[in-house]
């Protein structure tokens, strides 16, 4: 699907047709119970909450899209911190839910205990797995190194002063695949390039708290980072504003940043994961049945599931030709030809072999 010779307009619009077409085919579709409106889906967010500008709010995209095709009955529970969660979940159980979404690998464990202690009902859960083989509930991962890799690459190529950094929300095995993604892109583009781009990373420790994403952000910029990325929710917003400020480049995460925050004229563009589409897929395939539950569905760049936002003309004041050549290199990835590190042994391998 993807060409390194497609416009970028003509990327997006492609995207938004043929995201996750191998998922879609067991169950994407309209599901027969579509105009049911008997059907009731209840989501649980995790401590970034509905309106975190990432996974939270594009996971509730996907319910709202469930509500419009098929009239089902969609809602969600916010939690404000991680002893909220099993008690939300117990509460959408008893709000009569025939499939109950949990939003985030901080869920995990919750999610999980929910399934086995409630087997009446289907479970599925984002950026987490099934843990003990419940078979009602659902896994769904993404490969969140390969959006990473791609714009760790663009990074590299763009910055003027041969230092990038990375914020993290909560240090994780989920959210170390985002770093060593990152990482493994700039180290690609130096070899490519001929350059030392260095790299800067550190954690918040927190999905919610903007005003550290803002203080961690600030730090970077202060050490010589002019580009920076972030996989921290809402965290990360306060590192976009940080960049807006200072006037470097930032790059988003999970969903097109840039449109969210239109005053922001540093945002180059944002590493994506097709959450509202997985969800729409999974949820339908779940109900009609083509899902069954017990598994888990691991999405990335072979099922369309990821990608990069289009560059809103930001980019092209720098190099018109490189978010093509980064196109290219998502194709290298959808086709084998580059295996992304998600472990730091993977990782430390793919440096040594560049």
């Amino acid at each position: 699907m993807f060409d390194a010779k497609m416009t970028r307009r003509t990327f997006a619009t492609t995207m938004g047709v043929g995201a996750l077409a191998a998922l879609a085919g067991c169950g994407g579709g309209a599901s027969e119970d579509a105009g049911d409106d008997s059907v009731k889906i209840e989501m649980v967010t995790d401590t970034g909450g509905v309106n975190d500008q990432s996974f939270n709010q594009l996971a509730w995209a996907g319910m709202q899209q469930l509500e419009a095709d098929n009239g089902w009955e969609v809602s969600y529970i916010e939690s404000k911190q991680d002893a909220d969660y099993a008690t939300n979940l117990d509460k959408a159980y008893d709000d009569g839910a025939d499939l109950i979404w949990g939003i985030g690998f901080a869920m995990a464990e919750a999610v999980n205990n929910a399934a086995e202690q409630n087997d009446d009902v289907q479970f599925a859960l984002i950026d987490g797995t099934n843990d003990n083989g419940a078979e009602n509930l659902t896994g769904v991962l993404f490969k969140a190194q390969e959006p990473s890799f791609a714009v760790g690459y663009i990074a590299a190529r763009v910055s003027k002063s041969g230092k990038v950094g990375f914020v993290g929300g909560m240090s994780s095995e989920t959210i170390q695949q985002f770093e060593y993604g990152f990482y493994a892109g700039i180290e690609y583009a130096n070899a490519e390039q001929g350059t030392k781009v260095e790299y800067e990373g550190q954690y918040a420790e927190s999905f919610g708290d903007a005003a550290k994403g803002k203080s961690i952000a600030q730090k970077m910029i202060k050490n010589g980072c002019d580009v920076l990325y972030h996989a921290a929710g809402g965290t990360g917003v306060g590192m976009l504003e940080a960049c807006n400020d200072a006037k470097v480049w930032s790059i988003g995460v999970d969903q097109d940043q840039a449109v969210l925050f239109p005053d922001y004229k540093t945002i180059i563009t944002s590493a994506l994961k097709k959450v509202d589409e997985a969800v729409v897929n999974v949820s339908n395939g779940i109900i009609d049945g083509s899902i069954t539950g017990g598994d888990n569905i691991i999405l990335g760049a072979a099922e369309d599931a990821i990608g990069i936002a289009p560059t809103h003309d930001v980019l092209d004041t720098i190099n018109a030709d490189l978010y093509d050549e980064t196109l290219a290199l998502i194709e290298k990835i959808k086709s084998g030809d580059i295996v992304v590190p998600d472990t730091k042994a993977t990782l430390d391998e793919f440096v040594a072999g560049l």
